[in-house]
């Protein structure tokens, strides 16, 4: 699939570029599409150095939480619920703990905390997956549960309106808690049929109401402040949390009687080896996407968006915010880049600038998380995970819009 689709996107941006160049005159897009892979090159590989020191912090902390037995009681939390939607996994995998700590940050919003934690979860899947090339059914699971993971404090996008002016930056935040939340569902939800869960299995729905109550308080929390607070509180309660990681994972293995510091040095080593694992195959993803965007072949496809709803008669105000919503799969960055600009463009408080704004907040990066994370471990055969997360992708797009109608 990986295959095809790399292939794919450098073989339609030729073909665009062979139109642009003989038929609209326009020799210059050459050049163009070739510095922009090389400086995606660049940027692939400036992405892992910087994300080197971040993975080497988390993954010392992670030894220590592993050797301190910390990751064996979160793991106990969650066995009943792993054991439904993961029954290969055996009870006493470290995996589990890693996988339980991943989602809370990225629950949080902690990416720089989620990522390596992310990375060692699979890594420790692959240890007991019987294939060295092909995702096993635990793998593709966790990956498209990172792919359309919630986040309830979406704390960059609240500082990015901010800074550009919005009046109240955080009025996005309940339309991006409750379309990440659909797209989280959606993505579980057809992960579990292709692998046929049973997911009406009361422990199951035990643990979905948990969520869904959990979602629903920090929702009323966030609502009843005062809106000058909620950016302040948000990036407030988020920067707690993750020093209370921090802190926790040190006192749990002091309680321990480890050498918390050597277990760290000991964990921070593997940071950098996995830092390289990652660069060619970052490369290769963020080269293919440069290429499409450099041809313009994304912007062609906002244009045939424009005209489609137009003349199904429907409100086109939110194509404005297409780009950040095709870019959302392909490039974090790109997409990040795409909502500065329409806040830029058309106003931080602009209807065109909130739906960039909850679109950027609704999902993850599906193929970034798909290429950093089964790269790592050296795996392209992946299964149900790429359509499923796609699939989730889309759902979280189509209620970004629909709230921002709502809410805005």
């Amino acid at each position: 699939m990986l295959n095809i689709i790399w292939a794919g996107f450098f073989i339609v941006s030729f073909m665009f570029a062979c139109f642009n160049s003989y038929y609209l005159g326009d020799v210059a897009i050459w050049g163009k599409m070739v510095v922009s892979i090389f400086d995606s090159a660049k940027s692939a590989f400036n992405i892992c150095i910087n994300l080197t020191g971040i993975l080497c912090l988390w993954l010392g902390l992670l030894k220590i939480a592993e050797v301190s037995g910390l990751t064996g009681v979160l793991s106990r939390l969650l066995m009943p619920l792993f054991k439904k939607i993961m029954p290969e996994v055996p009870s006493d995998s470290p995996a589990l703990g890693s996988i339980v700590m991943n989602i809370a940050a990225n629950i949080l919003g902690l990416d720089n905390a989620a990522t390596p934690m992310g990375l060692k979860a699979m890594e420790q899947l692959q240890e007991i997956n019987p294939s060295s090339d092909t995702a096993s059914k635990a793998q593709q699971l966790f990956m498209v549960i990172n792919a359309s993971s919630v986040t309830l404090i979406p704390i960059t996008i609240l500082m990015y309106r901010s800074e550009l002016g919005a009046s109240n930056p955080a009025a996005v935040f309940i339309p991006i808690l409750l379309a990440t939340f659909v797209s989280t569902m959606v993505g579980f939800l057809s992960i579990a049929l292709v692998q046929k869960l049973n997911i009406f299995n009361r422990v199951v729905l035990a643990y979905l109401v948990a969520i869904f109550a959990f979602v629903g308080l920090v929702a009323w929390y966030f609502i009843s402040l005062p809106p000058e607070l909620r950016t302040i509180r948000a990036a407030t309660v988020g920067n707690f949390t993750l020093f209370m990681f921090i802190i926790g994972f040190i006192v749990c293995g002091l309680f321990a009687r480890i050498n918390v510091y050597e277990q760290f040095i000991e964990g921070a080593k593997e940071g950098f080896f996995v830092a390289i694992k990652i660069i060619p195959y970052l490369v290769a993803m963020l080269v293919a996407i440069s290429a499409l965007q450099s041809s313009g072949v994304l912007d062609i496809i906002t244009l045939g968006f424009n005209n489609l709803f137009s003349y199904l008669g429907m409100d086109t105000d939110f194509v404005a915010a297409m780009p950040t919503a095709i870019l959302k799969p392909l490039s974090g960055s790109g997409a990040r880049a795409m909502m500065i600009e329409t806040l830029r463009t058309y106003g931080a408080d602009s209807f065109q600038g909130f739906v960039s704004s909850v679109i950027q907040g609704s999902t993850e990066t599906t193929f970034y998380v798909l290429a950093v994370y089964f790269g790592v471990v050296r795996i392209n055969k992946v299964g149900a995970a790429l359509p499923c997360a796609l699939l989730a992708d889309l759902a979280g797009i189509i209620a970004a819009i629909y709230f921002s109608y709502i809410f805005f």
